[in-house]
C-alpha cells in the first residue's frame, strides 16, 4: 500500500512542477502545528505536520489528507508521504482531522477547510508559495479534497474561495455519498441516516465550472463501485465545464 500511495502521489506532483527525483532535497520536519487555535482536540486532531525541502523558497505546496473511512487514521502514519513530496521540492502539510464516531459530517470537512486555510495563510513563513497550494488525498482523504474543491461553503467560512485551491488530486476517492458502497453501507456515525444529507455531502452534486483542475486517480485493485464512481465523476466534471480534468 505504501508503494501504491507514494507512486500516485508523485504522479500528482506533475500538476505543479517537475519532480526533482535525481537530486532530492534534505527535509526539515515541523510537527504538531495547530491549525485551529484553542481547539485542543483529542489525539492532536487539530494539528498538522510540515515537511519542508531545505534551501527552497517560493516552493509549491501540497496539503495531504489520509484515508480510513473517516473513522481511522493519523498523520503520524503518513510520514512517508511528507518525506517523499518534500524531498522532491514541495512544502507539504500532512493533516489530522477529527474522526467518527466521535464526530459526524460536516465536522471532517470543516477540519479539512480549516487546515487548508491555515496553510494558505501561513505557508509563506515556511518557504511555500501560498498561490500554489494543491490538495491531495487518498480514499476518505480523496473524498475530503473533492468536497473541499467543489462545495465552496467550507472554504468560504474562512473567507477563501475555490480559486485559492490551485489543483486537486483525489486518489481512489468517492463522489456520490448516497450510492452503494458509501453511506448506505457504512457506519451511520459518519453521515447519519438522512438521504438528503448524503446528497448534500457528495462532491458530485456541487460541480461547478470555476472549480480547480483535477487529476482523478484510482487503482487496479479498487472495488468496482469505486472505479465506476471515478470514471463517472471525471465525465461529470468535464460536462460541468471544469477545465484540465484528467483521469488515470
Amino acid at each position: 500500500m505504501r508503494m501504491v500511495v507514494a507512486t500516485v502521489a508523485v504522479i500528482g506532483c506533475a500538476l505543479a512542477t517537475r519532480v526533482n527525483a535525481a537530486n532530492p532535497y534534505a527535509v526539515r520536519v515541523v510537527r504538531d502545528v495547530p491549525y485551529l487555535q484553542g481547539a485542543n482536540y483529542a489525539d492532536d486532531k487539530d494539528k498538522l505536520d510540515l515537511y519542508l525541502p531545505e534551501g527552497r523558497t517560493n516552493t509549491p505546496v501540497i496539503v495531504w489528507f489520509y484515508g480510513g473511512a473517516l473513522m481511522a487514521g493519523d498523520k503520524s502514519e503518513e510520514a512517508f508521504i511528507g518525506q517523499r513530496f518534500a524531498s522532491a521540492g514541495f512544502a507539504t502539510a500532512v493533516v489530522n482531522y477529527r474522526l467518527s464516531p466521535g464526530v459526524r459530517h460536516p465536522a471532517h470537512i470543516q477540519d479539512a477547510a480549516a487546515a487548508f486555510a491555515w496553510v494558505k495563510r501561513h505557508i509563506d513563513d515556511y518557504g511555500g508559495n501560498p498561490d500554489r497550494v494543491f490538495v491531495i488525498g487518498y480514499s476518505a482523504g480523496a473524498y475530503l479534497v473533492s468536497l473541499l474543491s467543489t462545495d465552496e461553503r467550507y472554504v468560504a467560512a474562512h473567507k477563501l474561495s475555490l480559486r485559492d485551491i490551485r489543483g486537486v488530486v483525489p486518489v481512489s476517492g468517492f463522489y456520490w455519498v448516497e450510492r452503494t458502497g458509501v453511506a448506505p453501507d457504512r457506519d451511520k456515525s459518519v453521515w447519519g441516516t438522512d438521504p438528503k444529507v448524503w446528497v448534500d455531502a457528495s462532491p458530485a452534486h456541487h460541480l461547478r465550472a470555476d472549480a480547480p483542475p483535477g487529476l482523478i486517480l484510482y487503482a487496479d485493485g479498487d472495488e468496482d463501485w469505486r472505479r465506476q464512481q471515478n470514471v463517472e465523476v471525471a465525465q461529470a466534471m468535464k460536462a460541468a465545464g471544469i477545465g484540465h480534468v484528467q483521469r488515470v
